[in-house]
């Protein structure tokens, strides 16, 4: 008879000598079994959407233009969970064009986490999903910015909390910083356990726990968490192509995001977590798949506009700058002059007719340095 794995306990407090408790979750490199019928059912419909996202980006030509825009859109909603303010748009318009401070403070930390998934995504060709790719993403994403005092790219070496000005007053106390190696290096041999019987999908939801929980840096720890959700997914190959970003559905649910993560910590309720995370993976999966129908379905329309709107000759142009328009759909005339390789004169004429076939909407008002949106592709990420 096999055994039953049993269940899940989160961790205990520990009393430290200068008056405060941190949470030691325990190590999670160990089997794990569910008595909720209802996570098999979310795991099962999980794991088909995923698929389905996979095969259609297999299908769409240029996949790698529309992920820049999932890429942005991700590294927007992820930092506004954290505080920033910073839209979609703004995030792709030149920082110049932001007059407030503050703003192009949120602005430097949603490019450097642009960065940091760049970076990620590369270099799982060359490195396991592993501390170390973690760390490197965490130094882009605080370096230079206002996290850069916060030791970016090093795992801290003093407590942290969350809530509260201080410890006295903090929701939540991780562990003592003495013992985040270890969690780390256990949460590691977690990722790569074949012998561990527990499904990929759980093992990504529990990794996001597991590492909110250890919260391994000074500061960027829910960022990179969410990030740390999409390599383990193309590092186990369910996605060829980082085509599914969750934050979407943690922002929109933000309280019960939190609320979930806790409820594990105070009541053993991992099962709670894994509902809440899998119904996010089946929502972010289906609405992936149905912008990249709608994207297909939108170039379709652009390209019928350039061929009924310009000549045979200018239209050519028009469609080669078009598609690169897809992973840069915020630009002035001196970024299209770039993206079709042609002098500043062509290309303010290009964007003249786009302005007139309705494909660009001007953003500034001005009769120089003109800023266009590729409005219509740019709500679809903002749906």
């Amino acid at each position: 008879m096999i055994e039953k794995a049993p269940k899940f306990k989160a961790g205990t407090y520990i009393q430290q000598k200068t008056g405060y408790k941190s949470f030691r979750p325990n190590l999670v490199n160990v089997s794990y079994e569910w008595d909720d019928s209802r996570i098999d059912l979310l795991l099962s419909d999980a794991m088909r959407y995923l698929g389905e996202l996979n095969a259609y980006s297999k299908l769409v030509p240029d996949i790698d233009f529309f992920i820049q825009m999932h890429v942005v859109k991700e590294a927007t909603v992820s930092s506004r969970i954290e505080g920033t303010k910073t839209n979609i748009d703004e995030a792709l318009a030149p920082k110049d064009e932001l007059s407030d401070l503050e703003k192009r403070d949120d602005w430097d930390e949603v490019q450097n986490y642009i960065k940091a998934i760049k970076f990620s995504i590369d270099e799982l060709e060359n490195l396991p999903l592993s501390t170390r790719l973690v760390k490197e993403a965490h130094k882009r994403l605080l370096s230079g910015v206002r996290g850069y005092a916060k030791e970016p790219g090093e795992i801290r070496h003093s407590q942290n909390w969350i809530g509260g000005a201080t410890l006295k007053d903090a929701k939540f106390i991780p562990p003592h910083h003495t013992e985040v190696v270890e969690l780390l290096q256990d949460l590691e041999s977690f990722w790569h356990n074949k012998n561990v019987q527990v499904p990929d999908l759980i093992k990504i939801a529990m990794t996001h726990y597991q590492f909110e929980t250890i919260h391994p840096f000074l500061d960027g720890n829910g960022r990179i968490g969410r990030l740390l959700i999409t390599l383990h997914l193309v590092s186990l190959g369910i996605l060829k192509k980082p085509a599914l970003y969750i934050s979407d559905f943690f922002e929109k649910h933000r309280s019960k995001y939190y609320d979930a993560l806790s409820q594990v910590r105070e009541s053993n309720d991992m099962e709670h977590w894994l509902r809440f995370f899998l119904t996010g993976v089946v929502e972010t999966a289906e609405n992936a798949r149905t912008t990249l129908e709608r994207i297909i379905d939108l170039r379709k329309k652009y390209e019928d506009t350039i061929d009924s709107g310009m000549g045979i000759k200018r239209g050519k142009l028009a469609k080669q700058i078009l598609q690169k328009l897809f992973s840069q759909p915020v630009v002035t005339i001196q970024d299209i002059a770039k993206l079709g390789s042609v002098t500043f004169p062509t290309a303010s004429a290009i964007a003249t007719e786009f302005e007139k076939l309705r494909m660009f909407t001007e953003k500034t008002g001005r009769k120089t340095d003109r800023i266009f949106y590729l409005r219509e592709y740019l709500d679809l990420f903002k749906a």
